[in-house]
């Protein structure tokens, strides 16, 4: 179930950085907010998914507002876009978003977020190792899938 309050959350931080840029406020650009924001936050969604969603629920929009869109709502601080490696490009939720890393099953394409502290410590000290106060990171792993039976699997096979 959607949070609302989230939602609105969102659209409020959009327009706001809307009206600085100076760009438009479509009913469109906010309708990809409702869209993204309404998926469970550990599922990652790519524009053809975004589209194909939207306009089963009736929707009049574009790829093109959509690719548009996931650009500014990644500049704007409410999406994260994610490259996993032959992957078309996969965007999530960025106002509950914690730091999170990935793993990515080659044969069924399943990705399972992550968190573990053993990162963070390793993080701290590469950065106390190059004299640096490292700022992010990103880790992805890419594993064959072992799961009998995988129900993921057999959709791409």
């Amino acid at each position: 179930m959607a949070d609302k309050a989230l939602i609105e959350k969102a659209k409020k931080i959009f327009e706001n950085f809307l009206t600085k840029q100076g760009s438009r406020k479509t009913p469109e650009r906010f309708s990809v907010i409702d869209e993204l924001y309404s998926l469970p936050e550990d599922e990652h969604m790519d524009v053809e998914g975004l589209f194909l969603s939207m306009r089963n629920k009736g929707y009049t929009i574009s790829r093109a507002t959509i690719y548009n869109t996931l650009d500014l709502l990644v500049e704007s601080g409410l999406a994260v876009k994610h490259q996993f490696k032959d992957k078309v490009a996969l965007y999530e939720q960025a106002l509950t978003y914690k730091h999170h890393d990935h793993h990515v099953c080659n044969q069924c394409r399943k990705i399972r977020e992550f968190s573990d502290p053993k990162i963070n410590q390793i993080k701290e000290a590469m950065g106390k190792e190059f004299q640096s106060a490292i700022q992010s990171h990103s880790l992805v792993l890419y594993g064959d899938c072992l799961i009998e039976n995988c129900e993921n699997k057999t959709a791409f096979i």
